[in-house]
């Protein structure tokens, strides 16, 4: 193989991860992303909380998801991508073992806690491990492999997640401190910068949920992450819906912002609108103190999460629609024309088709 061929197949290995892996976030997180906001509605109705249980479950299960799909992007068949998928869950933290829960039904001391989706970046690395494993054994285990498969390919790969999981996580600790950090500086820059990190953390592996609520971020710096996504949204969106199908544009709409990492990692120029589309719709944040809490710093528009939240903290509603819709809206638009026809940055449709 030369090295060309080389550099091909990792590029196409690497691509294969990334586009299962956004559309198993689709999948995982749309259901509870939508519905939340829909389902508090009902306040304590006994039905609301039920189909709101049953989301948060099926949220749960998104790394499995995106395990199962990575498997599917390199054509394994059903055990294959069966213990890839494995792999993936176990790897990603999501359901953790904790000595201090103690069993209702047996008193047992111990019991396993699942919660959020995991540390995404560890599934990703996990579900690729499980996949070399795959290509490396074949079909070295012949007619007992329904048996050493789960085993040696999805115990293992799972286990080999589970040791690099604190050292993963580390990662994206330090950049929720990082983003922290800019709290302390001057109102409106401290909004531009929060608002343009998560504005990039929505399209990467990262969880922008998950970073929010670690760092708890409260106030005008939670506000500011939102608006953040808020914006990511509203560009993709506008930039979305002349050469993708709609059925694509409607799902970045409803949250699934992360299925464009394809686009990103190969188009880095996307960046572009969407952080200058950030910088001027995050000033309005700090000048009118549009504020958010932890759970809402990483939704953005996604359930109306962002703007509720911001309505709460007494922000006035006609005020909210200008700050998270209407500006955004305007500026988007007058942006792409600027890069796109103006100064022909790129191409809508050579970065912007979806590559999933």
């Amino acid at each position: 193989m030369s090295e060309t061929e080389e550099r091909l197949t990792s590029k196409a290995f690497i691509n294969k991860v990334l586009s299962g892996t956004a559309l198993g976030i689709i999948v995982g997180l749309i259901p509870n992303a939508v519905l939340c906001a829909v389902l508090k509605l009902f306040g304590d109705n006994s039905i609301a909380l039920f189909i709101s249980h049953a989301v948060v479950v099926f949220q749960v299960a998104t790394p499995l998801l995106i395990g199962a799909l990575i498997a599917l992007q390199f054509g394994f068949k059903p055990m294959d991508m069966a213990v890839v998928a494995g792999a993936a869950y176990v790897g990603s933290g999501v359901t953790q073992f904790t000595p201090t829960v103690t069993n209702a039904a047996t008193h047992a001391v111990g019991g396993y806690l699942s919660a959020g989706t995991g540390d995404l970046i560890n599934t990703m690395i996990t579900a690729s491990i499980a996949v070399l494993m795959v290509l490396w054994i074949g079909n070295k285990f012949g007619s007992i492999s329904i048996v050493l498969s789960p085993i040696v390919i999805g115990g293992g790969a799972g286990i080999i997640g589970l040791l690099l999981l604190p050292y993963v996580s580390y990662i994206t600790t330090s950049l929720g401190n990082l983003i922290n950090a800019f709290t302390t500086l001057q109102p409106v820059i401290m909004s531009i910068l929060i608002a343009c990190s998560f504005a990039i953390l929505i399209i990467s592996p990262i969880s922008t949920v998950a970073i929010g609520m670690a760092i708890q971020l409260s106030g005008v710096s939670a506000g500011a992450a939102a608006m953040g996504v808020a914006v990511t949204t509203v560009v993709l969106v506008i930039h979305s819906w002349k050469v993708n199908k709609s059925g694509v544009t409607i799902a970045i709409a409803l949250g699934a912002m992360k299925m464009m990492m394809p686009n990103l990692f190969r188009h880095p120029i996307i960046l572009v609108p969407i952080l200058t589309t950030t910088i001027l719709s995050a000033i309005p944040v700090a000048l009118f103190s549009v504020s958010g809490v932890p759970t809402s710093a990483g939704f953005g528009l996604v359930g109306l999460v962002g703007p509720l939240a911001s309505i709460d903290a007494g922000l006035a509603p006609l005020l909210a629609l200008v700050i998270w819709i209407i500006i955004p809206v305007v500026i988007g638009l007058i942006v792409k024309f600027f890069f796109e026809k103006i100064v022909k940055l790129y191409k809508n449709k050579d970065v912007f088709t979806y590559l999933g």
